[in-house]
């Protein structure tokens, strides 16, 4: 950390609960963020202005007029191109120090578990319910702890997943078998905030594990009522009959770099 970053920290080193070296764990941090609309234009704007030294974001849709209702990180002129890269040109105008990797594609299980081996952290901010399990399978294989966000009509939701730690629940535990399934925002809708309010949660969460900052308590699922600007909390725990965590699960590699993303520019 130079004279700069300490200048441009400063507000995080004043905490205690930071300091210096919470700081620093920032820059050193990589954080894996899937999908670039809604929850993701709140999450990332956070994550460049705190520091984060690396972001790897995917989304393989472009922009669209709709999306300007509601995902503020991009512009008109953004209009029909790719969201990783619009988005990447808007947090290197925030922090031109971390540097970030934008994968124009929808992310399998495989690339998922191959890119979260390599990551600190996380944050799924996808927009549908088959993406979610995969994101939260390749989560349980590495051990990455995620950060899971959704938001419809008015209603948010937010739940942080641990499994780098024993005998915690994921993702599947809470939702497997449900039949839970989602429909477009074309046909019901979202309120513009609410996607602000939960995405800037996630960024808070994400910075409180990668910092050590304070508690991000897991097995609880978050609920907000935007109608009505009320917070519910679920506690659940873990299944052991889980067909994602209830069984061993591969250990993620130590010790290793970084490897080069090869980048995809499928539309």
């Amino acid at each position: 950390m130079d004279d700069r970053d300490l200048l441009r920290y400063s507000r995080h080193i004043l905490l205690e609960e930071i300091g210096i070296e919470g700081q620093q764990k920032l820059l050193d941090a990589s954080a894996l963020v899937v999908g670039c609309g809604g929850l993701g234009a709140a999450v990332l704007p956070y994550l460049a202005a705190a520091g984060v030294g690396r972001l790897i974001i995917a989304d393989g849709d472009a922009v669209d007029e709709t999306n300007l209702q509601r995902q503020t990180a991009f512009s008109e002129a953004d209009i029909g191109n790719s969201k990783a890269q619009a988005m990447k040109g808007r947090l290197n105008a925030i922090n031109s120090r971390t540097q970030i990797t934008a994968l124009n594609e929808h992310l399998t299980e495989s690339r998922l578990h191959d890119l979260m081996q390599y990551c600190d952290i996380a944050i799924d901010c996808s927009d549908n319910f088959p993406t979610r399990v995969s994101i939260n399978r390749a989560a349980v294989a590495t051990r990455t702890p995620l950060v899971s966000g959704a938001a419809a009509r008015f209603e948010g939701q937010l739940a942080v997943y641990r499994p780098d730690l024993p005998d915690t629940p994921c993702y599947a535990c809470l939702f497997e078998g449900s039949g839970a399934n989602d429909g477009a925002c074309a046909v019901f809708g979202v309120f513009a905030p609410l996607v602000g309010i939960i995405g800037t949660s996630q960024a808070a969460e994400a910075l409180k594990i990668l910092t050590g900052a304070g508690s991000s308590r897991y097995g609880i699922l978050h609920l907000y009522d935007a109608l009505n600007n009320e917070w519910q909390q679920i506690t659940f725990t873990r299944n052991p009959q889980c067909r994602v965590c209830g069984s061993p699960h591969s250990l993620r590699p130590a010790g290793k770099t970084m490897p080069l993303i090869q980048q995809s520019n499928r539309q």
